[in-house]
């Protein structure tokens, strides 16, 4: 993101929704509504018997639903760096027919509270079992057991966090009142990234924090994004995407950086291919970038988009990939023809912060900032969709490794924060419910 964007990262928001949109700086001050005091948490019982699923009194508010959604879309601000990106690319994207019904409401409650600390970046919440959800609350970062209804408190970054471990270049000051930018668990290891380089790692069986440092000194070196993986050799390595223009691969066997590879323009989401021998690199830049994971070297330059880019992700497939941009489209590619993406697909209201695949790359969701989220059906070209349709600023979503749950963090200081859970929808035969 661009010095502009980072320096509006620690306090006002840009023009980028509705006067319901999040507050960027950290607090919890919900509007007095009366929403405030609706019930904790909603089940599909409850709406199925017409319970709105964020516990929103439509009854006794002064507009209906399809009123406030028609202003919300009349009226949500996307935010551009480049005037009139979103306006210019919608001639390009494909229809999809909308009504599937892949992931059904299964619960929601407000016992977590998803915060956002940057508006341009949305990955603050990560499934690591269908049952198991980690994402940011203010300077928390929280584990909620969708089985229990219980949460707990991981990492408290309020205060002053420091390594227990001994490791190489391990920053033990540590880090004071640290406000994570970005968020990620895999593998057992979470990563957080803050607004000034910092990243602070924790293994998930162990006491306490492993690793901190500081991989920047750079003003403008906010953490973007990152991502976790395993080598074929099996050691654990992340990827951290930064502001300073560059990326970095972190070795977690040895705590130590492997590669720091430098681009043009600074950084602000990576994902690796399945195999780990390509990476996507987006950022402040209509055009993105294929590398090779290894060397760093450009394999192709990707034009298409009109704005700059703050997603991405592969298909388990290996061969296509999906890029998200503030021109409110995501373009998905195929590796082997990258002249041109293979399909454009729009949003509704704003730029695309979040992609995601399901781990058996049948289906795809594409986030906006608020109040959308799509997902497309893979097989049939993108061509069919389900729409989620909600009110609130998104933090992020995450799939479960096993594809039954998608989980959806919302912050909106009008209507309250809350964590939404949906359930794939499973369509079985009589012989299977016999089974």
């Amino acid at each position: 993101m661009s010095q502009r964007d980072g320096d509006l990262a620690a306090g006002a928001h840009p023009e980028e929704g509705d006067r319901h949109a999040v507050r960027m700086d950290g607090s919890d001050d919900e509007l007095d509504q009366p929403t405030s005091k609706a019930t904790e948490h909603i089940t599909a019982m409850d709406v199925r018997k017409g319970k709105d699923m964020q516990g929103i009194p439509w009854n006794v508010m002064p507009t209906t639903r399809d009123k406030y959604r028609q202003s919300r879309l009349q009226g949500y601000a996307n935010f551009e760096n480049v005037p009139n990106s979103g306006r210019l690319s919608e001639k390009e994207c494909m229809p999809a027919e909308k009504g599937q019904l892949y992931y059904e409401f299964q619960h929601s409650t407000r016992s977590v509270k998803p915060t956002i600390r940057h508006f341009q970046l949305r990955n603050l919440v990560w499934a690591t079992t269908r049952h198991d959800v980690y994402l940011m609350s203010n300077f928390s970062v929280l584990h909620w057991s969708a089985m229990t209804y219980k949460k707990q408190e991981v990492i408290n970054l309020q205060g002053h966090v420091t390594p227990c471990e001994k490791h190489h270049r391990n920053h033990y000051e540590g880090f004071y009142q640290t406000p994570v930018s970005t968020l990620a668990v895999k593998h057992n290891l979470l990563v957080t990234g803050g607004f000034h380089g910092e990243i602070i790692c924790k293994f998930l069986d162990r006491q306490g924090v492993s690793y901190c440092c500081k991989t920047t000194n750079d003003d403008d070196g906010i953490t973007n994004s990152l991502e976790i993986f395993e080598k074929p050799s099996g050691s654990l390595h992340f990827l951290a995407s930064n502001n300073d223009c560059g990326l970095r691969d972190f070795d977690m066997e040895k705590f130590r950086i492997c590669n720091h590879f430098h681009f043009a323009w600074p950084v602000n989401h990576t994902s690796l291919s399945p195999d780990g021998k390509l990476a996507a690199i987006v950022g402040d830049s209509p055009d993105g970038l294929l590398i090779d994971a290894n060397s760093g070297k450009t394999v192709h330059k990707l034009h298409g988009h009109l704005d700059y880019s703050f997603a991405s992700a592969w298909n388990p497939d290996g061969r296509t990939f999906a890029t998200g941009n503030q021109d409110k489209t995501c373009r998905v590619w195929d590796v082997r023809n990258l002249s041109r993406s293979v399909v454009v697909l729009g949003g509704n209201i704003g730029a695309v912060r979040s992609i995601r695949y399901t781990p058996d790359g049948k289906f795809m969701a594409m986030t906006e900032p608020a109040d959308f989220i799509h997902i497309f059906d893979v097989e049939s070209g993108y061509s069919r969709k389900q729409e989620l349709d909600f009110f609130g600023e998104i933090a992020g979503i995450s799939f479960s490794p096993d594809t039954e749950a998608l989980f959806v963090g919302v912050h909106d200081r009008f209507f309250n924060c809350c964590l939404l859970q949906f359930s794939r929808r499973r369509f079985y035969s009589y012989l299977d419910s016999t089974l």
